[in-house]
């Protein structure tokens, strides 16, 4: 065996690469009781290969297609053999990766280890997170449940409010004007290539800058950062410092083993997370909720007037991206322990608060679209009066039509976002006086095919047949003022095309 090591060690020379990197110095005190702060970078690493290799294997069994994509899952779930365990050891390993990132960079933050000379390993860390919370979006999309088409819908309404460019990045999202399988193959792309590429970049990067930057020596108080004299000072830390290779791995071995027996106990535990149903945008049971990391921006828009969506939508996380990428760049020198930094530990504090309180709102907060609306919320009993109508209107000839159509607008559930009399969701715009606005035509094909370029509604042609689209515009036509006469087409300027 030793001749076979060797003879593989001469080709390839992985001692004179490898026992480098595993016995290069770490600072004294980094080694002692304070090194446990240390650990969570590892943590991190050690479940992000565990998300690699279960990904591997529930690719073989999943369907990145729209038709078969909700079987294979469901499949997994029921009939393949420990694929309910893989698919929730993948999503609690995913979930633990997003705590260990967030609490490795707390301890950085919290220790000043972002400052001179490791500013560009904090720009990667942050990437890190951004790829790491990107895969955690992604993957929810992959599930292709009720919960991942309302997600999508979202994401995308919010991407077509970037000005000028918004529906370009829709379309790009989507894969074409409405949520389909493209829409899936473009996500599957996303979640399986490009992002963990990314990921896999970054932390490259990541660890040779902490191999050459070094880790940060434990901070003390009075005990300054000083640019011009660091370098020396922390040379002179390593004379006196410990190899890696030992207590500090051993250190680091241990906590990303407990990392995985929990992810592996929440798994056997807790089982698989959906998919809820089939992606049908009509389904009432349907729970629009982002996952857990994207909880307090969810109860931010649900609790805040609908004026300020727009600036929370695509203002403040880029505003708190940029604040993150300027953290050493703004304070990349004085002192690094907690006790002399009130500012950053408040910081702390108040940051994790305020998500914390937010995450708990969004489990309960209202969404715009009411998921219940259309069983609890009946059509206004007026609406359903033909003496409404003027005494020679031609729909009073076709009064059960209409009635059949109130009842298709109940049955599939247009109520959850949009309302009557305001009763109802309110993502959409309220139906009461949609007959004196929209014509019939412009009513099939808003129905038929959404909003174009990102809006909030989804396209409803595949859920419903021509004869309930028939009365339901018929109904929608006539919810206007009684003296109103029905919308008509925009009259065409003379020498110009019909648009």
């Amino acid at each position: 065996m030793k001749r076979i090591l060797a003879w593989f060690d001469a080709r390839l020379s992985i001692r004179e690469s490898l026992l480098p990197m595993l016995t290069h110095p770490i600072p004294r005190g980094a080694a002692g009781p304070m090194g446990w702060w240390y650990v969570f970078g590892s943590a991190s690493l050690t479940l992000f290969v565990v998300q690699i290799l279960t990904g591997i294997a529930l690719s073989l069994v999943f369907v990145p297609s729209a038709a078969e994509a909700y079987d294979s899952l469901i499949y997994m779930n029921f009939d393949q053999p420990l694929g309910w365990f893989l698919r929730a050891l993948h999503y609690y390993a995913g979930s633990g990766m997003v705590v260990m990132v967030l609490v490795h960079m707390t301890q950085v933050f919290l220790h000043g280890a972002y400052k001179y000379p490791r500013e560009l390993t904090w720009v990667m860390g942050v990437f890190l997170l951004l790829c790491t919370m990107s895969m955690f979006f992604t993957g929810q999309v992959l599930r292709w449940d009720p919960d991942a088409y309302w997600g999508i819908a979202v994401g995308a309404s919010m991407s077509g409010r970037v000005p000028i460019l918004g529906p370009y990045v829709v379309h790009l999202l989507l894969g074409g004007p409405v949520i389909g399988g493209d829409t899936l193959s473009r996500f599957y792309a996303l979640h399986v290539f490009l992002i963990p590429g990314a990921l896999m970049f970054f932390l490259a990067v990541h660890l040779w800058l902490v191999l050459k930057r070094g880790v940060s020596e434990p901070p003390v108080p009075g005990q300054v950062v000083d640019p011009n004299t660091y370098d020396a000072h922390y040379e002179k830390e390593l004379q006196t410092g410990v190899p890696f290779l030992g207590e500090p791995l051993l250190r680091d071995a241990l906590v990303s083993a407990l990392a995985v027996i929990a992810v592996v106990v929440l798994a056997a535990v807790i089982g698989p997370k959906g998919p809820s149903g089939p992606p049908d945008p009509t389904l009432s049971g349907a729970n629009p909720r982002p996952e857990w990391p994207f909880l307090w921006l969810f109860a931010l828009l649900s609790l805040s007037p609908p004026a300020a969506e727009t600036f929370i939508m695509l203002v403040f996380p880029v505003v708190l991206i940029v604040v993150l990428f300027l953290v050493p760049f703004v304070s990349r020198r004085g002192e690094r322990a907690p006790s002399r930094r009130p500012v950053a530990v408040l910081s702390v504090l108040v940051l994790f608060t305020t998500l914390g309180v937010l995450t708990y709102e969004g489990v309960s907060a209202p969404w715009s679209p009411k998921m219940t609306a259309w069983s609890g919320d009946p059509v206004p009993k007026y609406l359903l009066e033909k003496k409404r109508l003027p005494e020679k209107s031609p729909e009073k000839k076709h009064w059960p039509r209409i009635l059949q159509g109130a009842a298709v607008l109940q049955v599939k559930q247009c109520r959850n976002c949009h309302a009557l009399e305001g009763l109802g969701g309110q993502r959409g715009p309220d139906l009461t006086g949609i007959g004196g606005r929209m014509t019939r035509d412009q009513l099939i094909d808003q129905i038929s095919n959404g909003t174009p370029g990102g809006g909030n509604m989804p396209a409803f042609g595949k859920q419903m047949t021509p004869a309930e689209m028939d009365v339901l515009v018929d109904f929608l036509t006539t919810l206007r003022e009684s003296d109103q006469p029905p919308a008509e087409p925009p009259t065409q300027v003379a020498g110009t095309a019909a648009p």
